[in-house]
């Protein structure tokens, strides 16, 4: 294997320690040209679709590609901003604001900085900028809450792919999931009751989360188990009784199973009831996107109505809400215990001295 070439090193640069925050990704414009490789690199990952191979890339490349560019870049032109695409100005603005409140809390030297999964910044671009930033620990924060091999395990896949390529590779920690962190659960509960508080009570909160084929759960994923949990957490804070809140899974794909019940068919059912008014959050994302602005606000609002149903509101996600990001930075500091090391000038001048006084290079 051909390492990749490691960067400029000076004895005496102080080392870093980075933050790595993971999202899934997005094309890089609302457009069918920019749409169809982002949507080849999501559908081509064997944790994302686990059907044989040869099988999937005729179906894939043969009809997915060629039809499903257009429509999805016509989905994403109804939420794009002049920002760019929600879900990367989101990510971007926690990976500012969370530099910013870890930096009122150590001040060991800390860089942090966000990658997509799929479509840019990559994961490999940004692990390579941290390297050259002489970040020599690294914590991987993937921004989903509840773990899923399709999510926050293929995240883990491509950093560990990237360091087999690496000669000196960085010290590496992972977050797996934070479904019933209590910072995120109070947040998720505090941005609903603010939302209730100026726009009154529904009759029903339906927690969507994103869902997954029904056969992950056969065979050992724990994600289903973790959003349940989160909701019933959620719904203890919230002070809700049982009929007063319904989880849910939207997103489904293909002809498969997927765990139930799914958020279409429940805010169908709700409309049929004639429910005079049905709330919608999305806790298994912390930051507005595709498949909450459109999927949600948008999809969600027309089935409910068009089955009867009366008033549809779509709760915000967390984004860069304050107490998000104070538990987020609690989370990050939880994971990052022994790794905050302070370092003097002195000590650092003097390694730099000592390494010059064997051979090595100013």
């Amino acid at each position: 294997m051909a390492y990749q070439i490691e960067p400029s090193f000076t004895h005496g640069t102080p080392v870093k320690t980075g933050v790595l925050l993971i999202n899934l990704g997005t094309p890089d414009a609302p457009t069918a040209k920019a749409v169809r490789p982002y949507l080849k690199e999501f559908l081509s990952d064997p944790r994302v679709v686990e059907i044989p191979k040869p099988i999937w890339w005729l179906i894939l490349n043969g009809i997915i590609l060629n039809v499903r560019p257009k429509k999805s870049a016509a989905k994403y032109a109804t939420i794009w901003t002049k920002e760019g695409s929600p879900l990367r100005v989101h990510t971007e603005k926690q990976a500012t604001l969370l530099q910013g409140y870890l930096g009122e809390r150590t001040n060991a030297p800390l860089v942090v900085d966000f990658a997509m999964r799929y479509g840019n910044p990559s994961i490999p671009s940004v692990l390579r900028r941290l390297k050259e930033q002489n970040c020599q620990r690294i914590l991987i924060v993937p921004m989903y809450p509840q773990y899923a091999a399709s999510s926050s395990a293929t995240a883990f896949d491509i950093v560990f792919n990237e360091l087999q390529r690496m000669r000196n590779t960085p010290a590496l920690r992972t977050i797996r999931n934070y479904h019933d962190h209590p910072g995120y659960i109070k947040a998720l509960a505090n941005n609903i009751n603010e939302y209730w508080m100026k726009n009154d009570r529904p009759d029903k909160l339906v927690m969507s989360f994103h869902g997954v084929p029904r056969y992950t759960l056969e065979k050992g994923d724990p994600y289903h188990c973790e959003c349940q949990k989160t909701g019933r957490l959620l719904a203890q804070q919230l002070g809700l009784k049982p009929d007063q809140y319904q989880v849910s899974f939207q997103s489904r794909f293909g002809k498969a199973e997927w765990i139930k019940p799914y958020t279409t068919a429940t805010l169908e059912e709700l409309g049929k009831k004639n429910t005079r008014r049905v709330d919608v959050v999305c806790p298994g994302f912390v930051a507005d996107c595709l498949e909450t602005l459109e999927e949600i606000a948008q999809e969600g609002k027309e089935d409910f109505q068009h089955a009867g149903g009366g008033e549809y509101h779509y709760i915000p996600c967390l984004n860069e809400r304050n107490d998000w990001m104070h538990a987020l930075t609690d989370l990050v500091m939880e994971n990052l215990n022994g790794w905050l090391v302070e370092q003097n000038p002195e000590e650092l001048e003097q390694s730099r001295l000592r390494a010059v006084g064997m051979g090595a290079e100013k």
